[in-house]
């Protein structure tokens, strides 16, 4: 029987948290930062559990709770308890959730953010809490870049993904890119990281906004530029009718994005014209993933696992180990984080001193659109 987990809807006040499985005594909330009993512990975990983008998230919070419900069916002395906070992947909802979560002694660790812009916006809070972060999926190239000693991703960053995106257009031939943005902490990131890496090769660039629904102005520019190919640094939300208002205007330009358009609404929204499109992800396609993880999240949930399945699953992973291993503390538990040094489901995981994966363990995968299906193409080459 599967089990449910409690939901924390933005700032609302918890509500009652269903334990993942029973096990040892109180797990938290000593008042003291420190877990009662011999093991076990209580995390966090927020992002975008709902809302528009909620499919390129759902998949690393499904992973997090098989991970935690298969240690505490094999573990009942030594109980992990999570709780979700949806922010619906903002800022502006992330911020109260890490003033609440951190204000709680109990929590001892935090998985997420997600998306980069309700990382950053949180990672102050978490830093002055001493409350480990494990992103699962922020990859914007700054974040380890601040000087922060408590955020961690297991996850490659927008810089080695623009890296590949651009040896891959090469690779195609690519003469005139039109670049896109919506703006965000994400998307104009990942499409400067791309600029730098293309140079001559960009016809002209253009910016849109968070929630906007037409886009006559940019599909101008598009055929003005004559490009071959268009580059959506961006989420779904804005992408799906993006590329079927192009393609409605006549633009052939092949459609390019990054893992933010790793969410099966891109297709579905798009209606048609996002079939042939190139999705780039630093994120493995389930036949990929190590272990009994496909498998065990298949028979759980009844479809394979999408973006960020297995990052999802590692994140939690390290949680539990850290818990295994006697961590009691938030200040235990960030050592235990930095020192990690283990396989993952995932890839190989260990952390450089700001607090990235393993650059020698990153790989990027293209994925291209069929119809309604989002399929692995080919595993990119890094710059």
């Amino acid at each position: 029987m599967r089990r449910s987990y409690s939901r924390a809807l933005g700032t609302a006040a918890l509500a009652a948290v269903l334990v993942a499985a029973a096990g040892c005594q109180d797990a938290g909330g000593s008042g003291d930062n420190t877990a009662s009993g011999d093991c076990g512990g209580k995390i966090a975990i927020f992002g975008a559990f709902t809302g528009d983008n909620a499919g390129l998230v759902l998949p690393s919070l499904n992973a997090a709770k098989l991970a935690i419900k298969q240690h505490n069916e094999a573990n009942a002395d030594c109980k992990v308890e999570m709780v979700e906070f949806d922010t619906q992947g903002d800022p502006a909802q992330a911020t109260p959730v890490a003033n609440q979560v951190a204000g709680d002694t109990s929590f001892l660790g935090v998985i997420g953010g997600h998306f980069s812009g309700e990382s950053d916006a949180t990672m102050p809070v978490y830093e002055a809490a001493g409350l480990v972060m494990v992103a699962p999926s922020a990859t914007r190239t700054d974040l380890t870049q601040k000087g922060n000693k408590s955020f961690y991703r297991v996850v490659g960053n927008d810089g080695t993904q623009a890296g590949a995106v651009a040896t891959y257009l090469k690779g195609e031939n690519a003469q005139r890119v039109f670049l896109i943005d919506d703006a965000s902490a994400y998307g104009a990131g990942i499409t400067a990281e791309l600029t730098k890496n293309l140079g001559a090769t960009v016809a002209a660039s253009d910016k849109i906004q968070e929630r906007q629904s037409q886009f006559e102005a940019t599909i101008s520019k598009i055929k003005a530029a004559n490009a071959d190919f268009v580059f959506y640094g961006g989420y779904t939300r804005e992408a799906a009718p993006l590329v079927r208002q192009m393609r409605a205007a006549g633009v052939q330009a092949k459609f390019i994005g990054p893992d933010g358009l790793y969410d099966p609404a891109f297709p579905a929204g798009a209606s048609g014209g996002a079939d042939g499109s190139i999705i780039t992800c630093p994120c493995l396609p389930p036949d990929k993933a190590g272990g009994t993880f496909t498998a065990d999240y298949q028979a759980e949930y009844g479809q394979l696992p999408g973006s960020y399945g297995a990052e999802g699953f590692d994140a939690a992973q390290i949680f539990i180990d850290a818990f295994k291993d006697g961590k009691k503390s938030r200040a235990e538990i960030l050592e235990f984080v930095k020192n990690y040094d283990k396989q993952g489901v995932s890839k190989y995981i260990k952390f450089d001193a700001n607090g990235d994966v393993d650059p020698s363990r990153v790989v990027i995968w293209a994925y291209q659109i069929k119809g309604t299906e989002i399929s692995p193409l080919q595993e990119l080459k890094l710059s």
